[in-house]
């Protein structure tokens, strides 16, 4: 049986797709850092697609529980065939008044958490001459955030980052994809301390797309057509719009 961690995967986008990869046969390994979430998440599956769901509780947020979660895993003796670092928060605010730690936090699972577990899980790839990594970014990567400027550059990096491994990836037959969805319902707003925007798509949709581009080993897919063509519009105008929208 093939196995596929999500990480941020008791909820949002990344349950929609634990429940596809179940539906396809996988086995599927979530972490988060809720155990009760993840409980639910577990029981949920198990019973629609009867497949083997193993959890693991981990704050990825914090320095050093990426690679405790690796070892988890290898303690456990799954192979993971396919890794999606969907895990992520934001902030919303000035920059100067958006609390430290909370930016802090934010470097840490948006940057750190997918870096530090595509480098571990990458080298086993390597060495089976196979696997699959999605790392979820944002559309936020294409241009500047203006009151939300950690985030906005947190999934740029990531973006970049991804593009670069999936270069070197390639002779090793392992694919590298960046998901980048537009405004997404999952309660990540509201997490935010924001509310969600009217038209954001919904996870399961999101989901869906990001599924069938990742088995296409697409470099980057962006969920939603009309988010497809915001990409287009000058990143000036772009950067100007969100400073208006953000504004508190």
């Amino acid at each position: 049986m093939k196995y596929v961690l999500i990480t941020g995967g008791s909820s949002g986008i990344g349950l929609e797709l634990a429940k596809i990869f179940a539906a396809e046969g996988f086995g599927i390994l979530l972490a988060a850092s809720d155990e009760k979430k993840l409980l639910t998440a577990k029981c949920s599956i198990e019973k629609a697609y009867q497949v083997p769901v193993t959890t693991y509780s981990f704050d990825l947020a914090k320095q050093g529980e990426a690679k405790k979660l690796y070892e988890a895993v290898k303690t456990d003796k799954i192979v993971v065939d396919v890794l999606i670092n969907n895990a992520g928060i934001g902030t919303i605010g000035a920059t100067e008044q958006i609390p430290l730690d909370k930016d802090e936090a934010l470097m840490v699972l948006n940057m750190i958490t997918p870096v530090v577990l595509t480098k571990l899980f990458l080298k086993d790839m390597y060495e089976r001459k196979d696997g699959k990594i999605l790392n979820v970014c944002s559309t936020g990567a294409y241009q500047p955030g203006p009151y939300t400027s950690t985030y906005y550059a947190s999934k740029s990096f990531l973006l970049s980052y991804t593009k670069a491994v999936r270069q070197e990836a390639k002779q090793h037959h392992v694919s590298v994809c960046a998901l980048c969805p537009g405004t997404t319902d999952t309660g990540f707003f509201e997490r935010a301390d924001s509310k969600t925007p009217k038209g954001a798509m919904s996870a399961k949709r999101v989901a869906a797309y990001a599924y069938r581009r990742l088995m296409q080993n697409k470099t980057e897919s962006i969920p939603g057509l009309k988010f497809r063509i915001m990409k287009l519009c000058p990143e000036k105008i772009k950067t100007m719009v969100i400073a208006m929208v953000k504004k508190p």
